[in-house]
């Protein structure tokens, strides 16, 4: 379980190919590979993985299946990425953000960004099959940055950037066509899935 709140951003250092499809992928992050543990989780640019070996030097590995690299945007990742990366939320601690589980939905597309002065608007595509679980006011994941939704379409919807955001995550340094990682709000999804179990024993 994460936050959306992003503690640094990392550095993909190499991609190793393993047999079965799948890859590992060491990842330079000091501060989250400081107190990391073989098994444990790390939200890397919105995806949750689990650390499979800790090399030293600030560096942590961790393993992505053929599933998660053709729903993810580390299926097109290479070294040299920068990416979001988040630890697990520890028992007891705030809960500054919202409730993110590192489960993708679905990619978007960087589509506008406006400069507000201090701010940044950002509007990004994303699947037409998500849009009626996405609201304004509501939470969106946005490559493991848990974002306040300001306007919803069909199939686009758009946020504002602080700077302490635009500083702190890789959304500050997007370019126009730029994908991302989707994953919407938790309680959005089941009350949707409990709507439909409604509908059926009706």
């Amino acid at each position: 379980m994460f936050t959306g709140l992003v503690e640094e951003i990392g550095t993909l250092l190499e991609i190793i190919p393993q047999e079965g499809g799948e890859v590992q992928i060491e990842i330079s992050g000091p501060l989250v590979a400081s107190d990391a543990g073989l098994g444990d989780s790390i939200s890397v640019d919105g995806v949750c993985l689990t650390v499979v070996d800790l090399p030293g030097e600030g560096r942590f590995t961790v393993e992505a299946v053929p599933e998660t690299l053709t729903r993810t945007t580390l299926g097109r990742a290479a070294t040299g990425t920068s990416v979001n990366l988040e630890r697990a939320l520890p028992a007891g601690a705030r809960l500054g953000g919202h409730i993110v589980q590192g489960h993708v939905d679905g990619m978007g597309e960087l589509l506008t960004r406006t400069d507000g002065g201090r701010w940044e608007d950002l509007t990004f595509s994303m699947p037409a099959d998500l849009a009626y679980l996405v609201a304004e006011k509501g939470s969106m994941t946005v490559s493991g940055v848990s974002l306040t939704v300001t306007a919803v379409t069909e199939n686009s919807f758009s946020v504002s950037l602080i700077p302490a955001t635009l500083g702190a995550t890789i959304l500050g340094g997007l370019q126009i066509g730029d994908r991302v990682n989707l994953e919407v709000d938790v309680i959005a999804r089941y009350v949707a899935r409990l709507m439909e179990g409604k509908e059926v024993a009706e």
